[in-house]
């Protein structure tokens, strides 16, 4: 293959990308980028969600973790939204250690059914469920096995925050690009 060849074939594939990518400009949007109907952002809209109490320790870990990842800012934004969440929790020891009969790692799953409405009422914006899942190591000294126990539970929170984060986000985003809701 010359020299010349080659050179066509480059030129010719970049054309290519460079075509493809035009066309699909405007297919994506960033996710916390302005608003193209409406106005406003999504920060600004998370920050709207209004978080109702979540039962027993881990809903309030949860709870925390979800006020911070939405609103870490602090303002007070009046609600447009609020979020309804309801855990499910349980803990296993899937390894026993055979000589002396004592669990030597435990797993915390929390599972989360969740929905955002408008705060005036109607259908949900959107709803789900979320799964994590925190392992830990245990020993023979029972206060260490309640500590780590309740570190794997923080854990949880966090990425359950996280995932929920995301997806209300990615819901709100996905909602406002549609111009018949606001």
């Amino acid at each position: 293959m010359s020299w010349c060849d080659r050179m066509f074939g480059r030129a010719a594939g970049l054309a290519a990308i460079a075509a493809s990518t035009l066309a699909l400009g405007g297919c994506f949007q960033p996710m916390y980028g302005p608003l193209s109907a409406g106005g406003g952002d999504v920060a600004a809209e998370l920050q709207a969600i209004a978080i109702e109490p979540i039962p027993e320790r881990i809903g309030h870990y949860l709870g925390d973790d979800l006020i911070f990842d939405l609103n870490g800012t602090g303002s007070h934004v009046p609600p447009k939204y609020r979020l309804y969440v309801t855990l499910r929790e349980s803990a296993n020891t899937p390894i026993i250690d055979t000589v002396n009969g004592i669990a030597s790692a435990a797993t915390v799953t929390l599972n989360a059914d969740f929905r955002l409405v408008p705060i005036g009422g109607g259908d949900p914006i959107v709803k789900g469920t979320a799964l994590v899942i925190a392992s830990y190591d245990r020993n023979d000294q029972r206060y260490s096995n309640i500590r780590a126990a309740r570190d794997a539970e923080i854990r949880d929170a966090k990425q359950l925050s996280d995932q929920l984060r995301i997806r209300l986000a990615s819901a709100l985003a996905t909602r406002n690009l549609d111009p018949g809701h606001s």
